[in-house]
């Protein structure tokens, strides 16, 4: 690990009042402009975007575009930058309100139309759209991701033979080796100032940890289990379960699983796309870490296999349940972690 102790990754809060929603929170959290910031300096991300806009000026020339979650509206201007004949961002945060006076300070009022709303509920002043563009990635790909609402717009409002940017995504996993970050976070617990804490290591244990992962500490080779065409994946498609075989690249001990993205604007003339994993240029979505119980002693082209389930929780499904199983060597004992991300 680069860094120690528990990210600053954004958590929205539990309800605590009959008078506001899951929702309330969610689109209150993202008013707040410091969560912009991070995103927009991320230039992995934000320059990703830019390039695959930007720089095929010929599919937004002419075109009408919609925004999903368009935040601040960078990307809403990016393709009105780029050529389009407008563009209309919806959000349900009250961010919007600062990027109306952003869209106007930087001369797109005529071009940009921005929408405060749910996309389920709002009413669009286009019936019918060329390109959809967005940027829904959560951590682990899937925590509190948009994509559900971005596969409603493409069924409601994109055009056939429509484009979506980015329109492919991979989930990767891989195991890796981390004994002092484990010992520090996890079996720091088991004696806290010569007090056993011991109840509490299991809970640590299963809520995943949003980090950034040094690419020595990779002892697998990685694993595709899951990959999302954005054109035709449906709200389905969200809950999966994948099996898995890593295949380690070196005698080493295995304390943990890591999982990270990698995403692709496929349409574009000069393919661009972006990896978060830890082989890769920083991004604010760092790479996810799920602890074993118990340390895995692993020897070079041994396997470890078994299986990954993900599914929005039922209470809120911006969260996640995660179970991950798994043998090493073809032992035909498995063992079974379940992990929640909220």
């Amino acid at each position: 690990m680069e860094s120690a102790g528990p990210s600053t990754h954004h958590i929205v809060p539990d309800v605590t009042s009959d008078s506001m929603t899951s929702r309330d929170y969610y689109a209150d959290s993202y008013a707040h402009f410091g969560i912009h910031e991070e995103m927009l300096k991320d230039t992995v991300r934000t320059g990703s975007y830019r390039a695959a806009i930007i720089n095929n000026g010929h599919l937004f020339k002419g075109k009408t575009v919609l925004d999903v979650g368009c935040g601040t509206g960078i990307l809403s201007m990016f393709a009105a930058k780029a050529g389009a004949s407008h563009v209309v961002g919806i959000d349900m945060s009250n961010i919007i309100d600062q990027a109306q006076k952003i869209i106007e300070a930087n001369g797109f009022k005529d071009t940009i139309t921005l929408v405060k709303g749910k996309l389920e509920e709002a009413e669009l002043p286009i019936d019918q759209f060329d390109i959809i563009i967005s940027e829904w990635m959560g951590y682990f790909l899937l925590y509190e991701s948009m994509l559900d609402t971005v596969l409603l717009a493409r069924d409601k409002y994109l055009k056939p033979k429509g484009l979506i940017f980015p329109d492919t995504a991979k989930l990767l996993f891989a195991a890796i080796e981390d004994q002092d970050y484990k010992e520090e976070k996890i079996n720091f617990w088991d004696n806290v100032y010569g007090f056993d804490y011991s109840c509490i290591k299991d809970i640590a244990l299963r809520e995943p940890l949003v980090d950034t992962v040094e690419l020595k500490a990779v002892v697998t080779d990685p694993y595709v289990i899951k990959e999302i065409n954005l054109l035709t994946a449906t709200k389905e498609d969200l809950t999966f379960t994948a099996p898995f075989s890593l295949v380690a690249t070196r005698d080493d001990y295995v304390h943990a699983f890591l999982a990270w993205f990698d995403i692709v604007f496929d349409c574009t003339h000069k393919k661009v796309k972006f990896s978060t994993g830890p082989h890769a240029q920083y991004t604010h979505w760092k790479q996810t870490v799920f602890y074993t119980p118990s340390t895995i002693t692993i020897k070079k082209g041994q396997e470890i296999t078994g299986e990954i389930s993900c599914a929005p929780n039922k209470r809120n499904n911006r969260d996640l349940d995660i179970a991950i199983s798994y043998a090493v060597g073809g032992e035909e004992e498995e063992t079974t972690v379940d992990y929640k991300m909220y």
